[in-house]
């Protein structure tokens, strides 16, 4: 197999060396596990060489912390400008819980690989992905709390409580979502906006 210099393409894909290691890393990582992949076999795949890799990724270990972390970062920023939106709460709560179904949709290994493997990072890593993912469920409750306190949803539940309940169901998507099913995952996240957005209106 012919391998590339630092910062080279190869014949084994297009992109930079750090989206090809990435791009391997997630798909092995996925099909094997953490712990069956070695570095060779990740540096292979992607066609270059374990000094590309150790220039990017000073470990096996801060591949699997990036493999989570960039979609982490997407749908942080994602959330972040769907929250700041001119548009009622309701809306924008709804277009949140659908792009937070279809960007874990769209990336189902970064999800599997993370609920699989994430008690293999380091002890700091893990703190690291723990707070910013709290970060996110923050913002997300903060506009369920002002919903709560205009009186557009029902406030008899704490909004905790439904950050929870919601992101325990985006969580096993990868348990039972296929993508050869009859539902995109822009379907799936449309239904579960609108049974979020059913459950939070005031009842009586």
């Amino acid at each position: 197999m012919a391998q590339a210099r630092d910062g080279e393409d190869s014949d084994n894909g297009t992109g930079t060396v750090p989206e090809r290691l990435l791009g391997s890393a997630t798909r092995l990582f996925a099909e094997r596990g953490y712990e069956g992949t070695s570095v060779q076999e990740i540096v292979a795949a992607a066609g270059v060489t374990k000094g590309a890799m150790y220039h990017y990724f000073g470990s096996k270990d801060d591949l699997l912390y990036e493999v989570y972390a960039r979609v982490l970062r997407m749908q942080t920023a994602n959330l972040t400008e769907i929250s700041g939106r001119d548009e009622p709460v309701t809306d924008r709560v709804h277009a949140a819980a659908a792009d937070v179904i279809v960007t874990s949709v769209a990336n189902l290994d970064d999800t599997v690989i993370f609920f699989r493997s994430m008690h293999q990072l380091e002890a700091e890593k893990q703190r690291t992905v723990r707070a910013e993912r709290r970060k996110y469920h923050e913002l997300f409750r903060s506009m369920i709390e002002q919903g709560q306190a205009e009186g557009t949803f029902r406030a008899d539940v704490s909004a905790d409580l439904v950050v929870d309940f919601y992101f325990g169901s985006v969580h096993h998507l990868s348990t039972w979502y296929s993508e050869d099913g009859p539902l995109t995952g822009a379907d799936v996240g449309r239904h579960f906006a609108d049974l979020l957005i059913s459950s939070l209106r005031p009842t009586g």
